[in-house]
């Protein structure tokens, strides 16, 4: 049975699962779903259009589904979904989509996301993410799955960032991020690859050592970019990593990538 605090404030349009907690003075508005065993502390503010998988916690102060913060957005339907199991903390913020894009923010499973850490309009973020303190995407990024994002961290509108990199505290990142790939600094570079959470993840030591050995030649200093990429792609296309880096460099050439330190 689900339990709503009496000064909670909660639309009639309300969709509401089973042993859902909405805690002392949330406000959840209009077209919001909230699946089962998901956990409204207290103070946490839904404005409309927004749904939460199952099993979802949102900590105080946090305001899920408001407008997206676009010169461009006139009040069009547009909206927010969030997956299961994801650990919202305080004064987080979340915003639905506009309707010059997907019209749709969406995140994943299994995230964890820390007290004021930000995802903007349009945003496709994947499952299992971390954004520690303060950490921001700009509209329309995309984040891959298993990806963290230090304190104070701040990503571009229209980034990209792949699967199981990891972005330093404070990095300000205006490039795309390869998947597996490590950076730090303002503005931020590429310093090698995500070893420590490739080896947190069991990842085999084969795996990381071909990784390696493609990632040096991808970013050595003989030839064009686009020649060690198609050497790259030829040498490696036994490794699923590797094939991976490669498709996601050709997926959107014409975005910059975070490169190495000359």
């Amino acid at each position: 049975m689900s339990a709503i605090h009496p000064t909670a404030i909660v639309d009639k349009s309300v969709e509401i699962g089973a042993d859902v907690e909405i805690g002392p003075y949330c406000i959840v508005g209009p077209n919001v779903k909230l699946g089962a065993r998901t956990r409204l502390i207290a103070q946490v503010f839904i404005e409309r259009e927004t749904t939460l998988g199952e099993d979802n916690t949102v900590h105080p102060f946090a305001t899920l589904g408001q407008p997206a913060q676009d010169t461009s957005y006139k009040g069009e339907p547009t909206t927010l979904v969030i997956g299961a199991r994801n650990t919202i903390r305080e004064h987080v913020s979340m915003h639905r989509g506009t309707v010059r894009s997907r019209g749709v923010t969406t995140v994943g499973d299994g995230g964890y996301f820390m007290a004021q850490s930000h995802v903007a309009h349009d945003c496709m973020v994947g499952d299992n993410v971390i954004m520690a303190q303060g950490a921001t995407l700009g509209g329309h990024t995309r984040v891959g799955d298993h990806v963290i994002m230090g304190g104070l961290s701040a990503m571009h509108q229209n980034g990209r960032i792949g699967n199981h990199a990891f972005i330093g505290g404070l990095a300000a990142v205006v490039a795309d991020v390869i998947p597996y790939g490590s950076v730090f600094g303002n503005h931020a570079q590429l310093a090698g690859l995500n070893v420590v959470g490739l080896k947190r993840r069991g990842f085999t030591r084969e795996a990381i050592h071909d990784l390696r050995a493609a990632y040096r030649l991808l970013f050595a200093e003989e030839g064009t970019f686009q020649e060690r990429l198609e050497d790259v792609a030829e040498l490696y296309s036994h490794v699923e990593q590797v094939r991976e880096i490669v498709a996601f460099i050709r997926a959107d050439a014409q975005r910059p990538l975070c490169m190495p330190k000359i």
